[in-house]
């Protein structure tokens, strides 16, 4: 009887603190929100900013968001399931491998605006790439590696060994049996963990400061030269993302309605952060479901 009691008390206090944590979550989405979205409309997302004069828009940082996610994610990702792969399925225990777990735990630990620095004095002044997005792709991409890493390391895992001892056994090599047999089965974990790293590099700032800049040039929509600092798709102009902009509308003070710009700018990050985190669940399960055959 007293056994039950104290499990009914447990159960209530882990209830509790779940609900308190929930409720704390739901009342800032919901502050954000709230506060942001009377301000979004169709010119405040596409419209210029501007840094004088009230009724600017955040176009362009939208824009430059999502360019060096998609730059980033390109150097990032082949990194990060090459290393899984490497140390789920041939990495064996040694000096070797712990020094590389050890090293990806230090870099996952590193706060942002450390790695900003380091892209600062690496990427922008010893590479002379100057604040650009390819600076700044390369320091997310010292920013999420670590992480990406142990996720990729991590679904490999989660799949059971006797996939493996399948594939072997039908006289397939062993880097063929890892990729036409692990690798679809741990697919879903994988793409998971590279949208809910997608939306960390979409709303990062510190390290982006420090290395992609914190102007947005006007640019020549026109010029499709990837050489060229006024095109679109150029990796090597300056590009202020959002989340950049919105500490700088804060910190500056120049806006007249800069707090209407922040507020709209921080509920237009967090809408796409939420769709990133619900794709992110949606994927996994919808690729669970075709790759394993279940309904």
């Amino acid at each position: 009887m007293h056994a039950k009691k104290m499990d009914k008390l447990a159960t209530g206090v882990l209830y509790t603190i779940a609900g308190i944590i929930v409720t704390i979550l739901a009342s800032l989405i919901l502050y954000i929100l709230l506060r942001g979205v009377p301000h979004i409309s169709w010119d405040f997302l596409t419209g210029k900013s501007s840094s004088y004069k009230a009724g600017g828009g955040i176009g362009i940082q939208l824009y430059n968001s999502f360019f060096l996610l998609v730059i980033t994610l390109i150097i990032s990702v082949p990194l990060s399931i090459g290393a899984g792969i490497y140390l789920a399925e041939y990495a064996k225990k040694g000096p070797l491998t712990n020094f590389i777990r050890t090293c990806i735990e230090i870099l996952s630990s590193l706060p942002s605006v450390v790695v900003g620095l380091f892209g600062y004095l690496i990427f922008v002044v010893q590479f002379e790439y100057g604040f650009s997005i390819i600076s700044g792709a390369l320091a997310l991409t010292v920013f999420n590696l670590p992480q990406m890493t142990r996720t990729v390391e991590d679904s490999l895992r989660t799949v059971h060994h006797t996939q493996r001892e399948a594939g072997l056994a039908l006289g397939i090599s062993r880097w063929e049996t890892v990729f036409h047999v692990v690798i679809p089965e741990a697919l879903p974990g994988i793409v998971t963990g590279i949208v809910l790293a997608s939306g960390r590099i979409f709303g990062e700032a510190a390290a982006l400061i420090y290395t992609a800049g914190q102007s947005a040039p006007a640019m020549d929509w026109s010029n499709w030269n990837p050489l060229s600092v006024s095109s679109p798709i150029s990796p090597f102009r300056q590009a202020e993302t959002l989340a950049v902009h919105i500490w700088k509308v804060n910190s500056e003070g120049t806006i007249p309605d800069g707090t209407f710009v922040s507020a709209g700018s921080a509920a237009v990050l967090l809408i796409f952060i939420l769709i990133f985190n619900l794709v992110a669940r949606r994927l996994g399960k919808i690729l669970h479901a075709k790759l394993t055959s279940a309904e």
